[in-house]
């Protein structure tokens, strides 16, 4: 992979982002995946520091699109809490090469590791309350992608109407990709006349649009080994109702147990009506 990488160290588009470069001095894989590649690259600066940089690779318009909403989504995280992700810097096309797009971050050496309960509950509920939706509605900017899949970000002036929305999205790319499902096509009517509305109606007069990482699995959460605090990266923000971000955690390959549910609720107390929550919760993790 680092030969791969090899040919981004030289692209003027992906230089010029990064502020008194002399010289790359490295560059090494770090992650692949079926739609990006990921490296560090290793800088020297002119004041003669050295220092490391993450650079992510996608082709195609997906993969601009993809790109443009990390770095929108990780922009958005720390506007907010800027030692809870690393420092977005730029994104934008490739000059060496067409068709070819970037994403560029600052560089943490993690612990790839399930931060401990208690700081990372508290840093997430930090985000989740002190955010505020520019246009106090539920969406999002840009199109955010869930892996490879494009999100239907459309601001809603209602949760309901947004999750909805987001919902039949997936359920239409769902069929586009793996053909119509007959069990599905029964079942959708109901869950959208009834389960839906059922359980996010009475919430709305009790809750804010907050803002979401997006696909908080424990792939996208580690400990920051410098100074051992949690970081969470690859993000697809929106804004949303908080308790989204726990679909996530429900399934239990997750590893986020309960004791994480326990410690969020102590910073961030669940929805009336509370009755509702774990129905809720299922619901969040289709």
């Amino acid at each position: 992979m680092a030969e791969a990488g090899e040919q981004f160290a030289t692209d003027d588009n992906i230089l010029e982002k990064i502020d008194g470069i002399e010289r790359v001095l490295k560059i090494s894989g770090v992650a692949n995946s079926a739609w990006a590649k990921a490296f560090r690259v290793d800088a020297q600066l002119r004041d003669g520091h050295v220092q490391s940089y993450f650079l992510k690779i996608s082709i195609g318009h997906h993969g601009c699109e993809s790109l443009m909403g990390e770095f929108e989504s990780t922009s958005a995280i720390y506007s907010i809490s800027p030692d809870f992700v690393p420092k977005p810097i730029a994104w934008g096309s490739c000059k060496s090469v067409s068709d070819t797009h970037f994403y560029l971050a600052e560089f943490k050496n993690l612990a790839l590791k399930l931060p401990e309960s208690a700081s990372f509950c508290e840093r997430l509920a930090e985000l989740h309350k002190n955010g505020v939706s520019p246009s106090g509605k539920f969406g999002f900017h840009v199109t955010t992608y869930n892996g490879d899949l494009p999100q239907e970000n459309s601001f809603t002036d209602t949760w309901e109407e947004f999750f909805a929305n987001g919902l039949r999205h997936m359920f239409k790319l769902n069929v586009e990709l793996a053909g119509p499902c007959k069990q599905l096509e029964v079942l959708m009517p109901k869950l959208f006349d009834k389960v839906i509305p059922r359980l996010l109606r009475p919430i709305e007069p009790f809750i804010k649009p907050s803002l979401v990482h997006g696909d908080l699995w424990c792939g996208n959460a580690a400990v920051n080994i410098k100074d051992g605090k949690p970081i969470v990266f690859d993000p697809c923000c929106f804004w949303a109702h908080n308790e989204y971000e726990f679909g996530n955690w429900r399934p239990k390959r997750n590893m986020f147990t309960e004791e994480y549910f326990a410690a969020y609720q102590l910073y961030y107390p669940k929805a009336i009506p509370e009755e509702d929550y774990d129905d809720r919760n299922a619901l969040y993790a289709m």
